[in-house]
């Protein structure tokens, strides 16, 4: 379900015959803190292992930031001891876990008892008891996370790969180390994290695993909105977001936390007129708006844009198919699913909700005629998120047809060229009209009431309109005439 060629390829010194000879790591692993770690290590007696993620990016090349430390053994003991020996005076350690850490530099790195671990049907917390790395690399999610590089001193940077996740690491391959079935079902999160990895890595994740995910789909509902929305932000800050969401719709798991997207899904004829898939329209949406931004919240903006067209979709026998009022409804949709994701509900969501309710709107400038007042308040709506708005609106232009989208292209560039133009001559990104309510009490003789509102608003839409200037002169002399049609009085000050 998620193939693909390009399959990332990992440093000269591994080779899918890794299961056959012993691969030594040690010239890789020079950083202070595995010397220290070796040291303290042999000196002890101690068995203790660099485990997981790190070893698994060290493989494939990529920068990696934390380092996790597996001790056969006291793990807290081990984290005390290297931390001194670093000069690192704060160390944090959680005893019920097992578990120690501290940051050295630009680096995270914990330390952590080897365990063993059985589940319960109704949770993903472990019981967890003492173990032997056999044990630790059991419990690991996938092959290429078990990989372990030894830190005692007679074998130090010896690769254990009881799994041969490294021949999984060159097959670009996804797949667990003991039964998939039991190991999503242990911890449901799990699946979300093997479609995450897939997705970064641009991996496949085996046949067994995807029947054991879409067997097990369901399960995810004891995994918290918090965790969920961890592992899905990171398959959309991927460069490819669409592989994890064709994923998460073909294995079932989209269904269980984003029914809004998954009824996106699908194509429906009436007298022999059609729409597009709304849901791959949005992938393609997705995709495109990933290769000129890392911003989480724009590419949010990107998943959410349509997505009201499901509720407002119409056939009209003379026109087709219909989505009016998507953009309104689809704004007013947005608050709800980020609460129930769990997303922050502060600045990010009203900046996707603003650019969800207007993303037709520079469209719309580009089908008709582009008049500096349209523009005026394009530019004051969106204020300082205009340029964000475009970059949404230039990726939501898909179509097979290529002259179609140069068309648009071009046509955008006109309305890009008018937004500045209008901008420098008028200053209306974010403008409060030059008479505020102040003056306009001050003016008339008169306290806070419905009339100053009205008189606001009323020069507001001249500036926007082009009537007169964004000028505070201006502004007061048509103040002067509203105020005189409302029946209020100048005072002799004024």
């Amino acid at each position: 379900m998620d193939g693909s060629k390009d399959k990332p390829s990992i440093c000269k010194k591994s080779s899918i015959f890794a299961a056959e000879m012993s691969l030594n790591y040690a010239s890789s692993l020079q950083h202070p803190v595995f010397k220290v770690a070796r040291q303290i290590v042999t000196e002890s007696g101690l068995e203790a292992y660099v485990i997981g993620g790190f070893v698994r990016d060290l493989l494939l090349d990529r920068p990696s930031k934390d380092i996790d430390i597996v001790v056969v053994g006291n793990g807290l003991e081990l984290a005390e001891r290297v931390a001194k020996k670093l000069k690192v005076k704060k160390v944090s350690t959680f005893k019920s876990f097992g578990t120690a850490h501290f940051n050295y530099k630009d680096l995270d790195v914990e330390f952590v008892g080897a365990r063993k671990e059985s589940y319960q049907r109704d949770s993903r917390k472990p019981i967890v008891e003492d173990g032997s790395l056999q044990d630790d690399q059991n419990r690991r999610d996938f092959t290429i996370n078990a990989l372990a590089l030894d830190l005692r001193e007679e074998t130090f940077g010896d690769l254990v790969d009881p799994f041969n996740g490294i021949e999984d690491l060159e097959n670009g391959l996804i797949r667990t180390p003991l039964e998939p079935e039991k190991t999503y079902s242990d911890d449901p999160l799990r699946m979300l994290r093997a479609i995450r990895f897939a997705t970064q890595l641009n991996f496949t994740i085996e046949n067994k695993s995807l029947e054991a995910i879409k067997e097990n789909a369901e399960r995810l509902q004891i995994i918290s909105a918090e965790r969920i929305n961890d592992e899905l932000n990171k398959i959309i800050l991927s460069d490819k977001p669409s592989r994890g969401f064709k994923l998460l719709y073909a294995t079932n798991l989209l269904h269980q936390f984003f029914p809004e997207m998954v009824a996106l899904k699908g194509v429906e004829t009436k007298n022999g007129k059609s729409h597009k898939d709304n849901f791959y329209h949005t992938l393609e949406v997705l995709d495109n708006i990933s290769e000129v931004t890392d911003d989480l919240w724009l590419r949010w903006s990107a998943i959410m844009h349509d997505i009201a067209k499901p509720p407002t979709k119409r056939f009209h026998p003379k026109n087709g198919w219909t989505f009016h009022g998507h953009e309104d409804l689809g704004s007013r949709m947005v608050p709800k699913i980020f609460r129930r994701l769990k997303l922050p509900m502060d600045h990010k969501m009203k900046y996707v909700k603003k650019l969800v309710r207007l993303h037709l709107r520079p469209i719309a400038l580009v089908k008709g005629d582009v008049t500096d007042s349209a523009i005026r308040r394009l530019l004051n709506e969106a204020g300082d998120d205009i340029d964000d708005l475009m970059m949404l609106c230039n990726a939501d232009i898909t179509s097979k047809n290529e002259f179609k989208v140069r068309k648009y292209r071009k046509n955008f560039e006109i309305v890009e060229q008018k937004l500045r133009t209008v901008e420098e001559k008028d200053h209306v990104r974010n403008f409060q009209p030059p008479v505020d309510g102040k003056i306009i009490m001050e003016t008339f003789n008169i306290g806070p009431c419905n009339e100053i509102g009205v008189i606001k608003k009323r020069i507001k839409e001249a500036i926007l309109d082009g009537d007169i200037q964004n000028d505070y002169n201006e502004a007061f002399e048509l103040m002067l005439e509203i105020g005189k049609e409302i029946g209020l009085s100048a005072t002799q000050n004024h």
